[in-house]
Order: structure tokens, then C-alpha cells, then sequence
């Protein structure tokens, strides 16, 4: 049994950051990659930002610039500091990690971000 479980969502104002955390835990001994996905209402859901064990990163295109993922092997924890944040952020945002030898993939069940005046 696998756990993952994202925190630090929130309401923030246009221009306000974010820093969001996911933790894996259980019967996962390494993980591949960990990373970011986000589902706004009426959307289907969209890669954020990946991360990893090596440490390469990926972004959306819409978040480049703003959004940084970063990553702690020991804890098994992704972060994903937010900055600028936009309305057109707003949206859950679920972690996503995968095993390093089996390549399944286990969710968390999302945290809500919403950027509004």
C-alpha cells in the first residue's frame, strides 16, 4: 500500500505564491519520478511540473518562469513553490509519483489552489 498526500493549498490573491507539498509513503522503496498535475473545472487534467530522482525538471509551458518543483529523496516529498500566481492557476492540484522498478503510478487525491481578488 502505497500513500500519497499533498498540502498547502489555498486562496491567494493575483501576484501571491504558494508552496505545496506532497509526501509518498508505504510500501514504496524508491521512487522515479514525482511531479504535479492540476485539473481546473470543466478541464481535463494537465501535467504541471516533473521531477526526477536525478533531479531534471519539466514544466508546462504556462508555468515556466513562475513555478518551480523541487524535491527531497529521503523524505520521498515533492514541493512545488508557486509564484505570480494567475486565476487561470486556480484548479486541484494532485502529486503523482511512480515507482522506480514496478512504474506504477500512485495519486494523491488533490488540494485545492484558488487565485482570486
Amino acid at each position: 500500500q502505497v500513500r500519497v498526500v499533498e498540502s498547502g493549498g489555498g486562496l491567494v490573491q493575483p501576484g501571491g505564491s504558494l508552496r505545496l507539498s506532497c509526501a509518498a509513503s508505504g510500501n514504496i522503496v524508491s521512487i522515479r519520478l514525482m511531479g504535479w498535475y492540476r485539473q481546473a473545472p470543466g478541464k481535463q487534467r494537465e501535467l504541471v511540473a516533473t521531477i526526477v530522482s536525478r533531479g531534471s525538471t519539466n514544466y508546462a509551458d504556462s508555468v515556466k518562469g513562475r513555478f518551480t518543483i523541487s524535491r527531497d529523496n529521503a523524505k520521498n516529498t515533492v514541493y512545488l513553490q508557486m509564484n505570480s500566481l494567475k486565476p487561470e492557476d486556480t484548479a486541484v492540484y494532485y502529486c503523482m509519483v511512480t515507482a522506480a522498478f514496478s512504474r506504477d503510478d500512485y495519486w494523491g487525491q488533490g488540494t485545492q489552489v484558488t487565485v482570486s481578488s
